[in-house]
């Protein structure tokens, strides 16, 4: 497997395509149609070089990856709302005041999401496990069962979302997002025929990722040894950050490589992507063909690593 280094997400009837920082959104409208939109993604850390740097790159990619899906999710629910409705003309003032207003909620929401997050799978499952510490004296026992209910949890707000019928179909299109991508990366022609032979599983998804967020947490709640509850409680929500930046570092070098043992250590997060990617219909993949195929020079790409002209 050579790696492309394109990614992307599964929105509301379509795919994003991200490659550098460019993306595509492309959409099955209700009229069938496929829209795409292609457009520069400014990141929304203003330093450049800070983003390179390897630990501290993967927070900062965590952010922008959680900023540009809500964004490219709202652009493609905007194609089902009032779909028989007549549409509305706004002057360019009101256009403005609705963009505002839109960034507005969008960063609110990403930031709420964050917040949610940490205190469902940090401060949640140290809570739970606390319960038991009166029966267990062994911290670590209670550290190991803390991240044992941290996975639960987890796996538990998977399986209840995958039962929502709008969320299996997203999941169908993340299944065809990882099929293109597969397709590329084995040097096969980009066609529907090909993508639908191709695996539905990923190294580099973010479900994988947020598998091993979980797995790297359970390690650094080791090193916290902290008298005070309200302490340990504070320094797992500090050391949220550099778990992050640590499990990108894994997929990262699980995308990269094809190692016996970096193999083995991704097989975890690809059957937990059982859960999170289904078999996607022809229609489906077809969207997911147009959106790599806005950003991304497959044919050259697989020119230069698999040496031939297609």
């Amino acid at each position: 497997m050579k790696s492309s280094n394109i990614g992307g997400q599964a929105v509301l009837e379509g795919i994003m395509m991200k490659n550098r920082d460019k993306y595509a959104v492309a959409v099955r409208k209700p009229d069938k149609e496929i829209e795409v939109s292609v457009d520069e993604y400014k990141s929304v850390i203003p330093w450049k070089s800070v983003t390179k740097v390897p630990f501290i790159r993967g927070i900062f990619n965590f952010i922008d990856s959680m900023v540009l899906g809500m964004k490219t999710l709202m652009f493609s629910a905007s194609f089902f709302e009032d779909e028989e409705g007549t549409p509305e003309v706004l002057t360019e003032e009101a256009l403005a005041k609705r963009e505002k207003r839109d960034k507005m909620i969008m960063n609110l929401t990403v930031a709420f999401s964050v917040v949610l997050a940490v205190g469902i799978f940090m401060v949640l499952p140290y809570f739970l496990s606390n319960i038991l510490r009166k029966h267990i004296e062994s911290r670590a026992v209670i550290t190991i069962l803390e991240g044992v209910i941290r996975v639960g949890i987890f796996l538990a707000y998977i399986l209840l979302v995958s039962r929502m019928e709008d969320i299996q179909r997203t999941f169908m299109y993340h299944g065809a997002e990882h099929k293109c991508i597969n397709c590329i990366e084995h040097g096969l022609t980009l066609n529907v025929e090909n993508v639908r032979a191709s695996s539905k599983q990923h190294k580099r998804c973010g479900t994988s990722f947020l598998f091993f967020v979980m797995i790297v947490s359970i390690i650094f709640c080791f090193f916290i040894t902290a008298e005070s509850q309200i302490m340990r409680v504070l320094l797992r929500i500090a050391l949220f950050p550099l778990i992050a930046g640590v499990s990108y570092e894994i997929i990262k070098l699980a995308g990269n490589s094809d190692n016996v043992i970096v193999n083995l250590l991704s097989r975890p997060g690809l059957w937990v992507q059982n859960l999170t990617t289904k078999e996607p219909d022809d229609s489906m993949i077809e969207v997911a063909i147009c959106a790599v195929e806005a950003v991304f020079d497959w044919k050259a790409y697989e020119a230069e690593n698999f040496g031939r002209e297609l």
